[in-house]
């Protein structure tokens, strides 16, 4: 009963961490299907567990930093780990593998969306989507978005998220220690490495229909929700230039995106 009741606080705490995760149940199953859905998410949250644990403790992979504690009571703790920060990274990670797969499958002719505007249609190969350049480009996605995510949450006594952790000695990156995006990356790495293997033994029997245009552009929806929702928060509490800087870094990466959705980037066919 106290671990039901720690898990109700949690949500009522931090509700937006729990709309995004709905949100990738949602994207992922129409996408992957349940049972991979279900693999994506328990790989991923054991691993960045594991990393977080130890980032705690020996300062790898994350380099060192410290929870504070200072909701203990308030919310569920796994160890000293708070449970929604690690909850956090497997939709992260997928919508990473989304916008990195909206840039990488192979594409036959355009189509009409419901809004009549002429997008390409998404082909969803087993090889193209468990392969390197896709493993590749999503870490280098969801290695980008902690960098607008972690010199926020750091400042979380200015808004909702709380003074949750501390790093004992600042960062050169808006007080972020680089060590700290090496440890997404490493999350990320291991992750897909035990995934698309799995993914390949399961087969393309059961996956998506042929052509996955909308389910993809759900989950790349989602990577946008959060960076949104972080450089909103960025601005409110009035910290321009790392808000114009994230900008700035996703700018050219939303124009790519545009014109490879409509067609006018070369793809494989």
């Amino acid at each position: 009963m106290e671990y039901l009741s720690l898990i109700l606080n949690t949500i009522v705490l931090r509700p937006y961490v729990f709309i995004f995760l709905a949100a990738f149940l949602f994207a992922a199953s129409r996408l992957i299907g349940w049972r991979r859905t279900i693999c994506f998410w328990g790989i991923t949250y054991v691993v960045a567990f594991l990393c977080e644990f130890s980032s705690t403790r020996t300062g790898i992979p994350f380099g060192w930093y410290h929870y504070t504690g200072l909701t203990a009571g308030q919310e569920l703790y796994i160890a000293d780990v708070p449970f929604m920060d690690s909850l956090s990274f497997p939709f992260l990670l997928y919508a990473s593998y989304c916008m990195s797969l909206a840039f990488i499958l192979p594409s036959t002719s355009t189509q009409k969306s419901r809004w009549s505007v002429p997008i390409i249609r998404l082909e969803f190969p087993l090889t193209t989507r468990t392969g390197w350049p896709v493993m590749v480009l999503t870490i280098l996605f969801f290695t980008f978005i902690d960098i607008i995510i972690d010199p926020i949450a750091l400042q979380g006594e200015r808004w909702f998220l709380g003074r949750i952790y501390y790093y004992p000695e600042p960062g050169t990156h808006f007080g972020v220690p680089i060590a700290n995006y090496i440890g997404w990356a490493v999350v990320g790495l291991l992750s897909l490495r035990a995934y698309l293997p799995l993914d390949r033994r399961l087969g393309q029997a059961g996956a998506a229909s042929p052509h996955v245009t909308l389910p993809v552009l759900l989950g790349c929806g989602l990577y946008y929700g959060v960076l949104i929702f972080n450089l909103a928060v960025t601005f409110w509490i009035g910290e321009l230039l790392l808000g114009t800087t994230g900008v700035f870094i996703y700018l050219p990466v939303t124009v790519l995106l545009a014109l490879r959705l409509f067609g006018y980037l070369p793809a494989k066919s």
